[in-house]
């Protein structure tokens, strides 16, 4: 039965993407199309090549800060039109910015998705980016910049833990910028990024669901087709400069209730890998480390060792850099941080020292695929996919070759893997620490 579960997987595997058409435009706009006709919606996605790891020192959250004033009205649809037009053909929109990318999305009744393209096309080339509603769009930035990260314990460490392990750009800084740098951010900031990088030539659509191909590409002709080429500034390829040994940051806040140890590895994304298997086989190591309570970070130091409240581990191996392997936790309240580390270290270890068996291995490739598979069920998570892979430069036909690879794992793979990444020349460690408030004499 396993067997049969398993080759089922595969096949839907392969076959969710098997429809997806490209088209360019003449001025460049890259298109994306999938049919999946179960229920009469689309989902319309505009990825745009700019995120986070393009801005510069003094102007960090410029992409963030775009996010959030593509909103804010064009001459054709002002102030709150975009919405009120959303809401009245009953779809939903939102949008997202990371690191390498930011991207705007409508899921609607696929019979609306011209609403949908005169909308994204509008504003791709004609956004106001008014003074005073940036002024008062600036501050709710900074105010969710103090909610999720500046009062958040656990998030202020991850972004310490960020800034520490990658010395230089691109992932230096985090995607909401600084908060000095929000504080002199300034609406002829904003326009010079808008002019910079929103363009057709340096956008993805991406469009999934009820669909013919042909019409979309038709629509998208009609409503995008018109938009201006622009100059496109040149990224230069950024890397860390070399590992020299362990770097640690010590982060102490009164907001803090528990202590929280956090331990990363620079590693290969897929985009920068030299050996072609390496980030499937940190996928699958992620897996083992983490993935239910079967896993090694659950049993052995939760469950039997009790030196841990939580463990995880966390890898992504779709970013346009070098990014990170991490490990963090909090530890057990008869435990120490120093106790969590070591139990971390012992499992990473073991990795390094012995091979994972045949029966383990297989267990988590099938964990792993059957969960990609029930991604790509939703329409969403197919466009999603989409737009990622073709934007950060590996490419959307990438996704076809993910089952094969997670497939062709060996345990020897994954031990020649840990020993060459988890070494501590090659580790960075924060640690936050609860700090006692000091009651006024």
């Amino acid at each position: 039965m396993r067997k049969i579960l398993f080759t089922l997987l595969m096949v839907l595997s392969c076959q969710t993407f098997s429809q997806v058409q490209e088209f360019i435009l003449n001025n460049g706009l890259k298109i994306l199309v999938k049919e999946d006709h179960r229920a009469p919606i689309a989902v319309s996605m505009i990825w745009y090549n700019v995120g986070s790891a393009d801005e510069p020192g003094g102007i960090t959250g410029l992409s963030h800060a775009m996010e959030h004033m593509m909103f804010k009205g064009t001459e054709k649809f002002p102030l709150g039109v975009f919405s009120k037009t959303i809401a009245e053909i009953g779809a939903q929109a939102n949008a997202f910015t990371s690191n390498d990318y930011t991207a705007f999305f409508e899921k609607t009744d696929a019979s609306k998705l011209a609403t949908s393209f005169e909308l994204e096309a509008d504003r791709m080339n004609h956004l106001l980016l008014d003074t005073n509603e940036f002024a008062k769009e600036i501050k709710v930035i900074q105010e969710e910049r103090r909610l999720r990260t500046d009062d958040n314990p656990q998030a202020l460490a991850f972004e310490r833990f960020l800034a520490t392990a990658h010395l230089s750009a691109p992932y230096h800084h985090p995607v909401i910028g600084w908060m000095s740098d929000l504080r002199q951010m300034n609406v002829e900031d904003l326009r010079a990024w808008y002019k910079k990088y929103y363009a057709p030539n340096n956008a993805t659509l991406v469009v999934v669901g009820d669909v013919n191909p042909e019409q979309v590409r038709t629509l998208a002709e009609q409503y995008f087709g018109a938009l201006p080429k622009q100059p496109i500034p040149e990224r230069k390829l950024k890397k860390e400069p070399p590992e020299l040994g362990l770097k640690i940051v010590h982060i102490q806040t009164t907001a803090a209730k528990l202590p929280l140890l956090m331990m990363g590895y620079s590693v290969p994304s897929v985009n920068t890998a030299k050996k072609v298997y390496e980030p499937y086989a940190l996928e699958i190591i992620t897996g083992i480390l983490n993935a239910g309570e079967s896993a090694r970070f659950s049993k052995n130091l939760v469950r039997i060792k009790h030196i841990a409240n939580d463990a995880n581990s966390y890898y992504n191996p779709y970013t346009r850099y070098q990014t990170q392997f991490i490990v963090y936790g909090s530890p057990n309240q008869n435990h120490t941080i120093g106790d969590l580390q070591s139990g971390l270290l012992t499992e990473l270890d073991d990795l390094k020292k012995n091979l994972v068996s045949e029966t383990e291995l297989q267990r988590i490739k099938n964990q792993i695929i059957a969960q990609k598979t029930f991604e790509k069920d939703s329409i969403y998570g197919q466009a999603s996919e989409l737009g990622l892979l073709e934007t950060i430069g590996i490419g959307w036909k990438k996704s076809e070759e993910y089952t094969q690879a997670i497939n062709a794992i060996t345990p020897q793979q994954i031990q020649q893997t840990a020993q060459r990444y988890f070494q501590e020349k090659n580790m960075t460690t924060a640690i936050l620490e609860p700090q006692t408030q000091k009651v006024a004499p």
